[in-house]
């Protein structure tokens, strides 16, 4: 097939302990996903799940043990951070459901192949432009280099984790701690309600929420965030 211009490279996230890399079809975000981060941002009840994307471009693969530099985006004069564990979903999510669709619950964590830690990058004043009008979130939340990501550790490996720290520093300070036993709705809940909107499939991945604590950062912030049993991220802002 002729192309008019070269297509764009495949989006590949590292695997730890492996040669091969996952390479990534479709970013999916939950919102308000722990309670406390729900009220800060001014909820105070258990909402279902509700989920945004961003495109697989925005993310920025960090390998393990290196800190990234991130460019400060355009446009804002409020920049967030928002810890994560991210899900990554393998070829067995395909057989699960109705091939993707409508995962049953009891399931859904055979189709998790592993899990990151990511950054979700928030261009909180666009965001809340956004949400006054009911406009989109594209640009408080999908823009480049907006997804930070370290490598996925298999389950194989790290297990499925329902408990255990998820934190970040900012400077050193820190600025976010929670644990993953306060999301509202747990990862094997999510991957079934999302299963409910659309057909999901190996490569996508899931950023699962984030505790209270998000603030703004500025350009040569260096954040530094982990959740137990996954793994340690680090970027710097320029």
């Amino acid at each position: 097939m002729d192309y008019l211009f070269a297509p764009p490279p495949v989006v590949a996230l590292a695997i730890a302990g492996s040669q091969a890399c996952f390479p990534v079809r479709r970013v999916y975000c939950v919102g308000r996903n722990y309670a406390d981060h729900a009220r800060e941002m001014g909820a105070d009840t258990r909402e279902p799940p509700f989920f945004f994307s961003k495109p697989a471009d925005a993310l920025v693969p960090v390998a393990d043990g290196t800190a990234a530099t991130v460019a400060y985006p355009p446009a804002t004069n409020n920049l967030q951070h928002e810890v994560e564990l991210v899900v990554a979903l393998g070829p067995r999510i395909a057989e699960l459901g109705q091939r993707g669709l409508n995962v049953p619950v009891e399931a859904a964590l055979e189709g998790v192949f592993g899990y990151a830690v990511g950054f979700d990058l928030t261009r909180r004043d666009q965001q809340q432009k956004a949400k006054e009008k009911a406009h989109p979130w594209d640009m408080g939340k999908g823009f480049d280099q907006s997804g930070p990501i370290g490598a996925i550790v298999p389950a194989a490996q790290a297990g499925h984790p329902a408990s255990g720290a998820i934190w970040l520093e900012v400077n050193g300070e820190r600025r976010q701690s929670g644990d993953l036993a306060q999301m509202s709705w747990n990862v094997a809940e999510v991957v079934a309600n999302l299963s409910t909107f659309l057909r999901l499939a190996p490569g996508d991945l899931i950023f699962t929420g984030t505790p209270a604590g998000v603030s703004t950062v500025v350009r040569g912030d260096t954040l530094v965030g982990g959740v137990e049993g996954v793994g340690r991220l680090a970027v710097t802002l320029a």
